[in-house]
């Protein structure tokens, strides 16, 4: 009997992809232009500080710890794609390869676009006790006074930037692709919220550092699935047990 195809789930289709990735570019537009970002840091910062910069949980575990992780979760990813365990055994070679490099990627465009900016973080400003003024991290070319490179968050990008893992497991494994996404977007926003509670980056940061790494798994997605089209695996580089039929 020839294998039977497994038609792509409603989450699967470019088109809701696509939906949900304006709506959440919608709403994260809205929170810009609601001014929610200063009233949001005023909830943990005073005019001499924030109390809780230097608190050590956030700092040693949520801060230097969390990075840590996040570079040692990418190191075995790329190591996966030869030595898998794991769900990542259900799945074939150029898709735990998609992992890794949609991680990467997501990690590049967050760290360019945060060396770009002029954007100082809370603590820097005035108002909570540093020597900035607060400024639009839209107001381009505009310089705060403070030490910029600020935008988006770099540190949530540790949880965010995995969120590529969604769409590299969601063919095959869709009950796992569900459960990373889940993880990710919740190691994005713990990291996140703790720099917001210290003064190291507004909620937009976050949200926009969420936004980016999406964007960056879903191309990284496109650009693997065209490339599998023209060059699809041999039968032999399925994964064990994989008897349905390839979709690009």
């Amino acid at each position: 009997m020839p294998p039977v195809p497994v038609p792509l789930s409603r989450p699967d289709r470019p088109r809701v992809l696509l939906y949900c990735t304006l709506a959440s570019l919608v709403c994260v537009v809205a929170w810009d232009a609601g001014g929610l970002d200063l009233a949001f840091a005023h909830a943990f910062g005073t005019a001499h500080g924030f109390p809780m910069r230097d608190q050590w949980f956030f700092v040693q575990v949520l801060h230097e710890g969390a990075r840590r992780l996040g570079w040692l979760l990418v190191m075995l990813l790329a190591l996966s794609v030869w030595w898998p365990r794991g769900v990542l055994r259900r799945i074939d070679a150029s898709e735990r390869m998609q992992m890794a490099v949609s991680a990467l990627i997501a990690l590049a465009m967050v760290s360019i676009t945060k060396n770009l900016s002029t954007t100082s973080c809370p603590w820097d400003l005035s108002e909570f006790g540093g020597v900035a003024r607060y400024a639009s991290h839209w107001a381009l070319g505009v310089v705060d006074g403070g030490g910029g490179r600020c935008f988006p968050a770099g540190h949530a990008s540790a949880g965010f930037a995995f969120l590529g893992g969604y769409f590299a497991l969601r063919r095959q494994q869709p009950r796992a692709a569900r459960w990373w996404l889940v993880g990710a977007l919740a190691a994005g926003l713990i990291l996140g919220g703790a720099q917001q509670v210290r003064g190291a980056h507004f909620m937009s940061h976050t949200l926009w550092t969420a936004w980016i790494c999406w964007v960056a798994g879903w191309l990284c997605d496109l650009a693997a699935s065209a490339l599998r089209s023209r060059c699809p695996p041999p039968p032999d580089a399925r994964p064990p047990g994989d008897t349905t039929q390839r979709l690009a």
